[in-house]
């Protein structure tokens, strides 16, 4: 690929070489432990569903009950199949009993490993054809009634009642949205396990549940089919179930999922051993259900300067696609996150927002990438709103973004109208319609500024990930290298739900979906 930007592709090679250096390492640490979300979500890969008589989920049932007798580091998939050979029952019956406090499946004689892997396979098969043809569905739906044009256009809805959350997505889908994202109720990223049922009650978003997750699909398939383009459903694997709630979006045929290896550490306090536990096995899963995966460094500028700390985004930007990269995630489902975040007083901000845009699309050419639009300079004023949002939508179109999250005249006042979307994706489709092929008439001066911010850029970042190999990412974060916030290698939230795998620990997942379809 040549480069618009003048980039010298052999610096793009060494920032991602480093970028492994640094994953390589996190994944060495990775492959030594589990936690109570991975362990409760192979609880779901078998089968068990529901909440016990005091509404707490069967997965969390057997998963806790596991860790309080210390035996949880042989695994979840250990104990319920010891329990099915010895009782003959399956693992939702067995869950039930557990719940009903008239089994122990840490009692069960133990079996032979051939044994064990038998009395598994038909509910491992029966997982796998289910998300396989949950896929298959959104393939034959793209074959046949297509999709609309990248950038796909994405907003979101957030009533906190999923029955109106659908109403909403099915209006923004008449609008013109391709992606709908149901934004998740505030702090439900800090519990510990995933709320049961349909929802109708939360603060500032919709629980994200597999119920709500089937409404939804639900709801935009139908109006799919009425206009004759698919609509894709995005939700939030990010937080403390990270891989519980990707397969219960898998399971529903989800589209899109906030996935980022980082951001639950930086911005919700996560623990970070544990993020990056939970973040692997939850893209393996996103991998082979042919999710996009959207990470979150535009927040990083929300914290940090978005001229001064362009460089962080970049460097998390590499390291997050060399950990997806590792769990068999591709490039083309890889959302990278950037943000249109500078000052809009700033002299030329707009050709140093080009020129970060464009550089990203040429690092990563074959990911969709997810343009974050301006929300930290959002005064109030909608007219000036509506303007940066315009700013940022050229950007999109000239640089070939994959996916821009319109920004809302009303951001910083309210939750968006169904009028606000209307006029943001008006605002949208005008200008990519407008100025479709900008970016393929349109080159940079060499020496100008939009080369020389790239040039910067780059250099920044990697000097960044020099340091971080050195250190180590663990190390960096404590020191607060990303969006200048300092966290705990042992402090934050999660940290008692990590345990280390056993001698008889055995999760057969990671090889039947790891880079597979």
């Amino acid at each position: 690929m040549q480069s618009k930007l003048g980039l010298d592709f052999k610096k793009v090679e060494r920032a991602k070489g480093l970028a492994k250096e640094i994953a390589d390492e996190v994944q060495s640490f990775v492959e030594s432990y589990t936690t109570v979300a991975v362990e409760r979500t192979l609880c779901r890969l078998m089968g068990i569903d529901g909440v016990d008589a005091n509404g707490v989920p069967l997965p969390n049932v057997v998963v806790d009950e596991l860790k309080s007798k210390g035996v949880l580091g042989e695994g979840a998939l250990f104990h319920i199949a010891n329990a099915m050979i010895a009782t003959g029952l399956s693992p939702q019956q067995i869950a039930e009993k557990v719940a009903e406090g008239n089994m122990d499946i840490t009692k069960a004689s133990i079996a032979d490993k051939a044994q064990l892997e038998k009395v598994l396979q038909p509910v491992i098969d029966a997982s796998v054809n289910k998300i396989r043809a949950r896929r298959e569905r959104r393939e034959h739906y793209l074959k046949t009634i297509g999709e609309g044009p990248k950038p796909y256009i994405y907003v979101i809805v957030a009533t906190g009642n999923i029955y109106e959350d659908a109403v909403q997505a099915e209006a923004a889908a008449r609008q013109g949205a391709d992606i709908i994202a149901v934004i998740r109720t505030t702090g439900q990223s800090l519990l510990d396990y995933v709320p049961y049922g349909a929802t109708t009650e939360g603060f500032g978003g919709t629980y994200a549940t597999q119920e709500n997750f089937k409404i939804m699909r639900s709801a935009m398939d139908k109006v799919g089919e009425e206009l004759g383009r698919y609509i894709r459903v995005c939700n939030y694997c990010s937080g403390l179930c990270m891989p519980e709630i990707a397969i219960m979006g898998a399971f529903e045929g989800l589209d899109v999922m906030l996935n980022d290896a980082l951001y639950g550490i930086l911005f919700r306090d996560i623990n970070m051993q544990r993020t990056l536990i939970d973040q692997y096995f939850s893209r393996i899963i996103n991998g082979f259900a042919g999710v996009i995966i959207n990470t979150g460094e535009d927040n990083y500028l929300t914290t940090a300067d978005a001229v001064e700390a362009a460089h962080t985004v970049l460097a998390s930007d590499l390291i997050n696609e060399q950990l997806a990269l590792l769990a068999g995630l591709p490039e083309e489902q890889m959302g990278l996150g950037h943000a249109f975040e500078m000052d809009p007083m700033l002299e030329n901000g707009f050709l140093m927002e080009l020129a970060q845009a464009q550089m990203a699309r040429e690092i990563f050419p074959n990911a969709p990438l997810k343009y974050m639009p301006p929300t930290k300079f959002m005064t109030g004023n909608i007219f000036r709103g509506h303007l940066q949002d315009a700013l940022f939508n050229i950007v999109g179109i000239w640089t070939q973004q994959g996916i821009q999250l319109l920004g809302m005249p009303t951001e910083a006042i309210h939750t968006p109208f169904m009028s606000d979307r209307f006029l943001s994706i008006e605002n949208a489709k005008y200008i990519f319609g407008n100025m479709k092929s900008i970016g393929e008439e349109m080159e940079f001066k060499e020496g100008g500024i939009v080369r020389n911010r790239a040039k910067e850029v780059l250099d920044k970042a990697i000097e960044l990930l020099e340091q971080l190999t050195s250190e180590g990412l663990f190390n960096a974060l404590e020191k607060g290298i990303f969006a200048d916030i300092k966290r705990s290698r042992v402090g934050g939230k999660g940290l008692d739900g990590v345990v280390e795998k056993g001698a008889n620990y055995m999760n057969p997942f990671i090889n039947l979906l790891k880079g597979r379809k």
